[in-house]
C-alpha cells in the first residue's frame, strides 16, 4: 500500500474512533490525530507532484 493512502486509511479509522467515544477529550485528541495524518498525506502529495514536476 502506498504511504499516502496509509494515512489516509488512518485517518479515516481515527475519525471514526473520535465519532464512536463519549470522552469529549478523547475524541478531539483522535480528530487532531486524523488532522495530522491527512496533513501528512497531504505533504508527500506535494512533494511528489514537485519531484515529477523538476524532471
Amino acid at each position: 500500500m502506498k504511504p499516502t493512502k496509509s494515512l489516509r486509511k488512518q485517518a479515516g479509522k481515527a475519525e471514526a474512533a473520535a465519532h464512536r467515544t463519549e470522552d469529549t477529550e478523547h475524541a478531539e485528541r483522535m480528530h487532531n490525530l486524523a488532522e495530522a495524518f491527512r496533513a501528512q498525506a497531504e505533504a508527500l502529495k506535494a512533494e511528489k507532484k514537485k519531484g515529477k514536476v523538476r524532471k
